[in-house]
């Protein structure tokens, strides 16, 4: 298994955009707002990863995860951190937050900052384990209730 930085001479949007869409799947219907790797296309993801600092998961020639870091003022935020779910469990998402934490630090940032919806009380307990901790409880435009949680992990200089 290989993991990639996205630059110019990657191609496979389509199949990236699939990846991102099965890992997200279970929260369909799970989740109001629904999620916005519902709107992602191709050409929604290569803007994203001229934008941001993009990574992929090759296993064998397929895209099996990615991550997508946006340097922020005192962290680094991490979106669209996706595992195909036969490759879930086997410690890539830990590895692909590996490349953001090393990332944050070439930048001179102090911490990771992610969101997790509200109802994804799994993906909460995932992120703890892995170093995070719940900041805030927020609401998309539009919902007067808590739809998603904001996560922090600081990283040590």
């Amino acid at each position: 298994m290989t993991i990639t930085r996205l630059d110019r001479s990657f191609t496979r949007w389509d199949e990236l955009l699939a990846l991102i869409l099965t890992a997200f799947a279970p929260m369909n219907g799970r989740i109001d707002p629904p999620s916005s790797a519902l709107s992602l296309t191709a050409e929604v993801l290569a803007a994203k990863a001229e934008a941001e600092i993009g990574h992929v998961a090759i296993d064998n020639g397929k895209l099996t995860g990615c991550l997508f870091l946006r340097p922020e003022a005192d962290c680094l935020y991490v979106g669209k951190l996706a595992v195909l779910p036969q490759a879930q469990g086997k410690g890539l998402g830990r590895r692909l937050l590996g490349i953001a934490e090393e990332t944050a630090a070439e930048l001179g940032l102090a911490a990771l900052r992610l969101e997790t919806r509200i109802e994804l009380v799994d993906n909460h307990a995932v992120f703890a384990a892995w170093g995070f901790s719940r900041i805030a409880e927020k609401a998309h435009p539009g919902f007067t209730r808590t739809t998603f949680i904001e996560m922090r992990k600081s990283l040590a200089r």
